[in-house]
């Protein structure tokens, strides 16, 4: 393979991990709307739609060992090609967290939610925005960019605390209504969680950049 197909081929694969997060990004919000809705089917197509994700992580993971195996990187396509193995896996992780919600959809069924949604919709707006912006800083290779994105996981965070709280209190004052509410602290849950993944990524992405490895998700709670 000449370098110049090699860098073809690195780029594509850069492109197939912008394709992939979108998929997980569109799972997260559909996952959402889709639970405030109250649509089953569109639950039901996140679900089934999961693995078509999860074989274009394998696709991608095969690509990289075959490039780092067959082409001996060095530097930092060496360290492009390691992010990228970890950052598709923090990648498949948010959209599993997206099928976790579609799941838990389907466990309400035709039930109300036991609250308005109004702050998980928040938290999700907040946790998307910094999975687009930190792909877009993994694209252009811009650190500083990274390390911004992750000083946002304390929002979610907080908003995730509040909700959690408000739940809490609802199951205290309405004993029927802790199996609604422990669904919805789930739901809250795995939208915190794709926040803390996209930290993950972030740090790869200043890994790819500089070659040193920061823990940068240092967060107060």
């Amino acid at each position: 393979m000449s370098r110049e197909v090699y860098h073809k081929e690195l780029k594509k694969l850069e492109k197939e991990v912008v394709k992939m997060a979108g998929m997980a990004s569109t799972a997260i919000t559909d996952s959402i709307k889709a639970l405030k809705d109250r649509d089953i089917k569109t639950s039901e197509a996140i679900i089934k739609n999961d693995i078509n994700i999860n074989v274009m992580r394998y696709e991608i993971e095969e690509k990289c060992l075959e490039l780092i195996a067959t082409q001996q990187p060095m530097a930092v396509d060496l360290r492009t090609l390691a992010a990228i193995l970890s950052v598709i896996t923090d990648i498949e992780r948010i959209a599993d967290h997206g099928e976790g919600n579609a799941k838990i959809s389907l466990l309400i069924g035709d039930s109300p939610v036991v609250k308005p949604l109004i702050d998980i919709p928040r938290m999700t707006e907040i946790a998307i925005s910094m999975l687009d912006r930190c792909v877009t800083a993994f694209i252009e290779r811009d650190a500083e960019a990274a390390r911004d994105i992750c000083a946002e996981d304390d929002k979610v965070d907080e908003l995730y605390d509040q909700v959690y709280r408000e739940l809490l209190l609802l199951m205290i004052e309405n004993p029927k209504q802790i199996e609604g509410a422990t669904y919805l602290i789930w739901v809250a849950h795995n939208i915190e969680r794709v926040a803390d993944r996209v930290t993950n990524i972030a740090e790869r992405v200043v890994f790819m950049v500089t070659g040193k490895m920061e823990e940068i998700n240092v967060s107060s709670y």
